[in-house]
């Protein structure tokens, strides 16, 4: 008699909405990449302690810039200038971080748990290689962008802030600093940029070196661009081309229609990157295909390969 009141009991709305959020589908995967960030604390320290190093460096300049004020026909000129190279600067510093940053992440992503023995453990909970290998594509395809993205808005936020403090004081215009630097339309094709190039056109290169991490039994780095120099050389001592080269400029530098010049405070609008137009570039498509048979060769020798 007693059966049926605890299976009531137990059968309150409370346990089977518990039940569904712990086995969510997407649960494992968003604590598999909560993981690689616990893990890799250079994933989320690299690009501000470089943000913090550009401001300080920002901070002296700013000190410097008194001795412009001095000439009046430079003064209007001469730390808008600085102020210009200075912001693009920040941009360009942050995302090289982030870009080396993904790069020895994923050398390391795969090799490094067999390296250090940890993929015995790993692999004893109830997680699947592809859901391990797809979260750790996650943090160079979309995670990164999105921690460049904040940095670099919060570090060029701070040095117009800077600038205009410094601008007032000395009596110049702040309005041509503002119109220069166009922040909300800027950042919102950094946005893009980051996601696109950085993330989307990128997954190829990423997908090759988390291969050669579950691969490689040692020095991966080696493994992963000896043989791209390789395959390179003897192509152009062989016919005299070098197609390999070219397409991998073209990978690195991105379709021609969606590079950004972000040296500048302003970028120019002939190189906005347009959504359809970058969409429909064969590049794109091609190197999801190359990204997703790499990643596939990886999950798959993650499932085999052992501790080294």
């Amino acid at each position: 008699m007693s059966t049926q009141p605890n299976a009531a009991y137990g059968s309150t709305p409370e346990a089977p909405r518990a039940n569904t959020a712990i086995m969510r589908p997407t649960a494992p995967l968003y604590w598999s990449v909560r993981r690689e960030l616990w893990e890799n604390r250079s994933l989320y320290i690299g690009a501000p302690a470089v943000g913090v190093l550009i401001l300080v460096g920002f901070v002296i300049s700013v000190l410097r810039l008194s001795h412009y004020t001095g000439s009046p026909g430079a003064k209007h000129v001469e730390p808008l200038m600085v102020v210009q190279n200075l912001y693009g600067f920040a941009a360009l510093g942050i995302m090289a971080t982030t870009i080396l940053v993904a790069f020895f992440y994923c050398l390391d992503s795969l090799y490094g748990e067999r390296r250090d023995r940890s993929i015995l453990f790993w692999k004893s909970l109830p997680v699947s290689d592809v859901t391990t290998v797809l979260s750790k594509a996650l943090i160079p395809v979309v995670v990164l962008p999105l921690i460049t993205f904040v940095t670099t808005v919060v570090t060029q936020f701070i040095i117009l802030i800077l600038s205009s403090i410094m601008f007032e004081a000395h009596g110049l215009p702040v309005a041509p600093l503002w119109n220069h630097a166009g922040p909300l339309q800027n950042w919102l094709m950094l946005f893009f940029h980051l996601l696109a190039i950085h993330g989307f056109w990128y997954a190829p290169i990423f997908g090759w070196l988390m291969l050669v991490s579950a691969w490689a039994r040692r020095t991966p780095i080696l493994w992963a661009v000896l043989p791209v120099l390789g395959l390179g050389l003897v192509e152009k001592i062989a016919f005299g081309t070098t197609y390999v080269g070219n397409l991998l400029g073209y990978r690195l530098s991105g379709p021609q229609d969606a590079s950004l010049s972000m040296s500048g405070m302003a970028m120019d609008s002939t190189q906005q990157i347009h959504l359809g137009q970058f969409l429909i570039t064969p590049g794109l498509w091609i190197g999801f295909a190359f990204a997703a048979a790499f990643l596939v060769g990886a999950i798959q020798l993650r499932r085999y390969r052992g501790p080294l």
